[in-house]
């Protein structure tokens, strides 16, 4: 029987064999001729360097310390752990999809954590939207909000993402530096003596400007923001009718006695700004990828409709999770007890041993006030070895980072990259350092 078939088959196939291959000639004809048109589509252009991509490989190619790259080297909190494995082993149904915009006991969870914080009554499933990690929800913010033309006022030294993906929703970058206010000799600075100038940043608005991005606490400075210079920003936005995309991933990550200040907890600030967070740098989990974004529904509800026709949903496991552990949180925020508080003060000693250590072989740390990173001046190595291999132009940062990879067996992020092309060569002597690691480090 199987035979019959199998020479039915051939008897009927054969005759179209040779149609069939003249068409799939011509097919091909037609795709080889169709790709001499550009392939990437112009959103792309000018935008698929990637600094990360060379220095990741770098490190993996040496045997190399990695106080580059921010993530922690320790384990999240037991407590977490046993989230993430009662959410992989418990309810079976967590096996499968939940609600498109958040998994109900975390969008629950998250409008009352959050809500107390910003003063809002936070409707969880209006005002709340649970992301791929906080980078989907700047993503899904910017191809929400910035339309072709839109001006977006980006404050650097800024993470390096802000750039591209203003550009790939259209958008033009419009950038203004914080500037360094150097400390009396013999002193370290500090973070927080970087500051805007309020005339430049009021210059920077334009009847053109759609939003401006701010990151409190700042990465790669460790800035944190003051009340004042919050109600600067604040101010300007609502004078030129401005979003604010607030990007506060490390807003417990906060020290010496600093608080973080959420800018749309501000008089007039909720109406007009998204907030975001992450469940990685709140848990020191950040392979979980869960992030959220807070605001108000006449904005969220644009991100609603990017996220439904992108991710659309979120894994269900990591969620159940994350949302377990912000229930256990609220139960001890405030008390010693709570994560959100032995967090940064083992930090602290981790950061203060770093600078120490930093300190010891010649180099300039500048002291942050939260994140997980500082930055130090190199500048007395870039007069001692100035001629350090690079190609042409290259910020001097970048060739003393890949030299103290190859030559040291340490990596560091050079600081140029988290400015624009103009300011690069202003601030290449820094390097950044992440401070979040464990002893061993």
């Amino acid at each position: 029987m199987l035979k019959s078939a199998a020479a039915i088959s051939v008897h009927l196939v054969w005759p179209l064999w040779g149609r069939k291959a003249g068409a799939s000639l011509t097919r091909c004809l037609h795709q080889t001729l169709t790709m001499a048109k550009q392939l990437q589509a112009r959103r792309l252009n000018g935008i698929d360097h990637n600094p990360w991509v060379e220095f990741v490989r770098l490190s993996k190619e040496y045997d190399v310390v990695n106080l580059g790259q921010g993530f922690p080297d320790f384990s999240p909190p037991d407590f977490a752990v046993q989230a993430f494995q009662q959410a992989t082993s418990g309810d079976f149904m967590l096996n499968q999809y939940t609600m498109a915009f958040g998994y109900p006991p975390l969008t629950k969870i998250l409008a009352s954590f959050f809500g107390k914080l910003l003063g809002q009554e936070l409707d969880p499933l209006k005002n709340v939207l649970v992301t791929v990690g906080a980078y989907g929800a700047l993503f899904t913010a910017f191809q929400a909000l910035v339309d072709e033309g839109d001006e977006v006022i980006i404050i650097e030294p800024a993470f390096d993402c802000y750039e591209p993906m203003t550009l790939m929703a259209g958008g033009r970058p419009v950038f203004v530096s914080l500037r360094p206010c150097p400390a009396p000799k013999g002193q370290l600075e500090y973070s927080n003596d970087w500051q805007l100038d309020p005339t430049e940043l009021a210059s920077k608005f334009t009847p053109r400007t759609k939003a401006l991005v701010l990151n409190t606490p700042n990465n790669p400075l460790g800035k944190v923001f003051s009340k004042m210079e919050l109600e600067l920003v604040a101010d300007l936005c609502q004078q030129h009718d401005v979003l604010c995309i607030s990007d506060e991933v490390y807003q417990w990550l906060v020290y010496d006695g600093h608080q973080h200040i959420s800018i749309a907890s501000l008089p007039g600030m909720w109406e007009r700004t998204l907030t975001i967070g992450s469940a990685g740098k709140s848990f020191s989990a950040t392979g979980w990828k869960v992030g959220w974004v807070m605001g108000p529904d006449n904005i969220m509800k644009h991100l609603r409709t990017v996220h439904q026709n992108s991710v659309f949903h979120c894994p269900t496991q990591g969620q159940a999770a994350v949302a377990q552990c912000f229930e256990r949180e609220q139960q001890h925020f405030g008390q010693p007890s709570s994560y959100f508080l032995q967090l940064p003060k083992a930090m602290q000693l981790n950061r203060d041993h770093m600078i120490r250590s930093l300190q010891s072989v010649g180099l300039k740390p500048l002291i942050p006030q939260g994140s997980y990173f500082l930055i130090a001046d190199i500048s007395d190595f870039k007069r001692k070895m100035p001629d350090l291999p690079g190609v042409e132009d290259e910020p001097y940062d970048r060739c003393f980072a890949k030299w103290m990879i190859k030559n040291k067996g340490l990596v560091a992020i050079p600081v140029s990259i988290f400015f624009s092309q103009p300011h690069q060569k202003d601030f290449d002597h820094y390097i950044r350092f992440c401070f979040v690691k464990g002893d061993k480090a």
